[in-house]
């Protein structure tokens, strides 16, 4: 169970840091004027938080890779609303809705389905 936690925890990260690191060309004028500089100083670190994320919770589940993907991918739709709207104010319509529920079913479905 570490290993799962760790595993989502870094998810987590990698997924705060794509979001800041696509769209704040949407929230700063520097960012808009300089994206060559964001994908340098984010792109490396963020792809070394996936890689462990998926070596831990690979790791939890065997060496199976397709319920990191899940969880991955769900994290990333959660992480994804909650700083658009934050940062944008781009509110949650019932597609949108329908769409995080979905990804917290994936969530669950991986976490607790044995």
């Amino acid at each position: 169970m570490k290993n799962l936690i760790i595993g989502c925890i870094l998810y987590f990260a990698a997924q705060l840091l794509v979001w800041y690191q696509t769209n704040s060309q949407f929230i700063w004028p520097w960012a808009k004027k300089n994206p060559f500089i964001i994908a340098m100083v984010f792109g490396g670190f963020t792809t070394y938080l996936f890689i462990l994320g998926t070596k831990y919770v690979a790791s939890h589940y065997g060496g199976i890779l397709w319920p990191g993907r899940f969880l991955g991918f769900s994290v990333g739709v959660v992480i994804f609303a909650v700083l658009t709207y934050l940062h944008l104010g781009e509110g949650v319509n019932l597609k949108t809705a329908t769409s995080l529920l979905l990804a917290l079913v994936l969530i669950l479905i991986q976490l607790f389905w044995k």
